[in-house]
């Protein structure tokens, strides 16, 4: 079934009302968390061909982060569906009023392929929630997993409420030529822009989930072991391939040394003996290739090894590292972490100030009035306090970014919302109809309109 066929069934069948129904919605949530449960081996198996993920990453940041956004979503719909009565100003006696949210219809969910199952598959329980009918698009990045998402969303969906379209750049293309009442997109900046383009010829909303150089700064108030071993895990989680990994360090020039120590001690605790087998790959020869050469010519103060035949990349800190460096010039999207020292706080402030605003940003600092200077002085997507990652882990939040980091929020509540168009109602009453607003435009009445309205 081609492309625009599979849109025009799916309008049919949004049409017919089906899946308005919250009866309809709650079903839909619980096959999808019942099969990524029975489904959870070769999930297993899809990840560890496609990024050499163990297991345990994958239930940490892929499956298990699904699960629980389902059952977030199923514990809380029934509430979110329902018609909210509002105030009614005394204008508008006498009425009542209502926001009604209501699904946009037909969305298409384009994913990544860092996360390829997680990436994918929340934003579709949004969608879902919503009441709407969705196509996804998994990335050709991730073969085995878009395929095994392509298998289970097929065997519990039809396709006119549900479809996933495999492959490359001409299905991506094809997708956006059709008309959707909602786009849905992670990735890059650069393939952001090219989603929002075409959007904009049909006017289409989008949520737009990119990334950046999300900063990590470490203060010399902050405890420097815990720091290090944080830092190390958000840069080493999946080999760097995180929109929300540490991009590079500004640490105040007292402490980078302690550091730059406990960093080096910290991987090498999560690797005992070296034994690195389950530790993920880089996703493609062109992605390994275009991270190695952000090493090349830089001070390496820990790790920089390669290897090509398994797409491998040491975890690596790059030491001291010029602000004009070509790895500060990009995202690194890798195991690499750049350095750069600073003297004091309001140096790091406008360093971050001075550049696209992250999608991210972690600042590690016993000082309150610290942190709240950077809070009140950077602007950015999101992000931890003494932590790095562990923000969008969560459903009671939702996850975004700002202005070059992206457009829109989703997770948990937010996730229904983006999905969902919010109806504003005026239930009027007929016994009463006041003549004020009505030609002739009278002084009497223009009085009434001024202590109405004022």
């Amino acid at each position: 079934m081609d492309i625009k066929t599979i849109v025009a069934n799916q309008r049919d069948f949004f049409n017919s009302g089906k899946t308005r129904e919250l009866s309809f919605r709650m079903n839909a949530l619980r096959k999808l968390h019942k099969a990524l449960n029975d489904n959870n081996e070769i999930i297993n198996e899809a990840m560890k061909s496609d990024l050499n993920k163990s297991y345990f990453e994958t239930y940490m940041t892929e499956t298990g982060m699904v699960l629980e956004e389902i059952s977030y979503h199923l514990k809380h719909l029934p509430r979110w569906v329902k018609a909210k009565k509002v105030g009614t100003p005394l204008a508008q006696f006498h009425s009542k009023s209502f926001v009604a949210p209501e699904p946009y219809g037909v969305t298409l969910v384009m994913s990544p392929w860092n996360y390829p199952l997680q990436l994918c598959l929340e934003p579709v329980v949004g969608s879902i929630s919503g009441g709407n009918c969705t196509v996804i698009k998994p990335s050709a990045y991730a073969p085995a997993t878009s395929k095994v998402v392509a298998e289970i969303i097929g065997n519990i969906f039809p396709p006119e409420y549900i479809a996933v379209i495999e492959g490359g750049r001409k299905e991506n293309s094809a997708l956006l030529d059709e008309v959707f009442d909602y786009i849905f997109f992670t990735g890059s900046v650069a393939v952001g822009k090219v989603v929002m383009e075409a959007a904009s010829k049909n006017l289409t909303p989008v949520t737009l989930e990119l990334g950046g150089k999300s900063p990590v700064i470490v203060d010399e108030t902050a405890n420097i072991k815990v720091a290090a071993k944080r830092v190390a895990f958000g840069k080493i989680l999946n080999a760097g391939q995180t929109c929300v990994a540490p991009d590079y360090l500004l640490i105040h020039e007292n402490v980078k040394d302690k550091f730059l120590e406990e960093f080096k001690k910290a991987v090498e605790g999560f690797f005992p003996g070296g034994d690195m087998s389950d530790y993920p790959k880089i996703i493609s020869e062109k992605h390994f290739n275009r991270v190695k050469g952000l090493i090349e010519g830089e001070s390496i103060f820990m790790g920089g090894k390669t290897d090509s035949s398994s797409s491998f990349i040491e975890p690596t800190v790059l030491s001291p590292v010029s602000p004009d460096a070509p790895v500060m010039q990009e995202e690194i999207f890798g195991p690499v972490l750049p350095v750069i020292t600073y003297k004091k706080i309001d140096e790091a402030i406008a360093f971050i100030r001075n550049r696209p605003r992250p999608l991210a940003l972690y600042l590690f600092t016993e000082d309150k009035e610290i942190e709240k200077e950077f809070l009140d002085k950077c602007s950015f997507g999101g992000g931890c306090i003494n932590d790095t990652i562990i923000h969008l882990a969560t459903s009671n939040m939702g996850f975004g970014g700002v202005g070059a980091s992206g457009m829109g929020s989703y997770h948990g509540k937010l996730s229904f919302d983006t999905f969902t168009h919010y109806r504003s109602i005026v239930r009027k009453s007929t016994w009463l109809d006041l003549p004020m607003r009505y030609h002739p435009y009278i002084k009497r009445n223009f009085k009434m309109i001024r202590f109405l309205l004022k």
